[in-house]
């Protein structure tokens, strides 16, 4: 039977860096919808689907890519299938601790708009001056503000109702079992934050780590994980130093580091949504990250319900903007 769809009913993109990330942003669709012809020059793989009263096309880069010039090509590709009005940067970033900012393994950090920056803010793009000062250049886009309005919305309501993420990772993993042995929750006992001076001795894991340089941080009384609003740092280089981490963060106001979303803010209008997977130090692992990505994904789909659709229509296409 003939898809009752056209790529016109698609207006909302969401593209994530890794596999881990796209499956479970796949996982969240209230239903999955059949392929449609892309543009011709577009080798991008597409799944279709919907989320409460929006259709949406989610994207992944490919396999062994990472950073803002890949991201930037997926979603000049998608825009050519599609008329997107704008998109979501769905995904896994490691995290800034401060005792200002509480951020934890499986936390949830969004891009939003803080002090002299819009929300991302490309690290490693400026200049060195005289005497090895560097000197960030330019700035980026803020994400467009029928985004804003509904993160302003959401934020209200979770105020008064609080923010269920543990229930959509449990619909989750009821709707796809398989899920549930990497999904998980890792333990709070696996979150550990070394101080920032004390560099990984090596090894796949932490086993061999002083247990004497691990940063004292209070208990939560829940294990539901946090949404943080601010500033992501986001740079064609892996951070993995705490020292250097802890300076940049200091100097850009910034609460989590990835590589992806300094290639979409200017051409791709988008919100950046990142589950914290790490401390963006040399302890750095894989074990939170699919745990992280579910938290994000989980995020998005509630976002979702909060965009008005109307917003969605009264919002051009990024292909009107571009092109006209």
């Amino acid at each position: 039977m003939a898809t009752p769809y056209t790529k016109a009913d698609y207006q909302i993109g969401i593209i994530c860096a890794l596999d881990v990330e796209e499956a479970a942003m796949i996982a969240m669709l209230d239903e999955e919808h059949p392929k449609l012809p892309k543009d011709i020059s577009d080798p991008s793989q597409y799944t279709l689907g919907r989320i409460g009263q929006h259709n949406i096309a989610i994207a992944c880069l490919p396999a062994g890519s990472m950073g803002g010039g890949p991201a930037a090509t997926v979603a000049n590709n998608m825009q050519r299938s599609f008329p997107i009005k704008f998109g979501l940067m769905v995904g896994i970033g490691g995290g800034v601790w401060s005792k200002k900012n509480d951020v934890r393994l499986g936390d949830i950090v969004v891009s939003q708009p803080t002090e002299m920056h819009g929300g991302v803010v490309q690290w490693d793009y400026g200049k060195t001056e005289r005497g090895g000062k560097f000197v960030r250049k330019g700035s980026l886009n803020k994400p467009p503000s029928v985004l804003r309005h509904a993160i302003q919305e959401m934020r209200t309501r979770t105020r008064i109702q609080g923010l269920d993420i543990h229930s959509i990772l449990n619909m989750m993993v009821e709707k796809y079992p398989v899920m549930e042995e990497d999904y998980s929750f890792p333990g709070a006992e696996n979150d550990k934050l070394y101080v920032a001076a004390y560099d990984h001795p090596g090894g796949d894991d932490c086993e061999r780590c002083d247990a004497e340089s691990i940063e004292p941080r209070p208990a939560r009384n829940v294990l539901t994980p946090k949404v943080h609003y601010g500033n992501i740092a986001s740079g064609n280089q892996v951070m993995k130093h705490g020292g250097t981490r802890d300076r940049i963060a200091n100097e850009e106001s910034v609460i989590c580091f990835e590589m992806e979303a300094a290639g979409l803010m200017d051409e791709f209008p988008c919100l950046v949504i990142r589950g914290i997977c790490d401390y963006a130090d040399s302890h750095k692992n894989k074990k939170w990250q699919p745990y992280a990505a579910a938290t994000t994904a989980a995020y998005a789909r509630i976002l979702l319900g909060f965009i008005d659709p109307q917003g969605v229509k009264d919002t051009p296409s990024m292909q009107s903007v571009l092109y006209r």
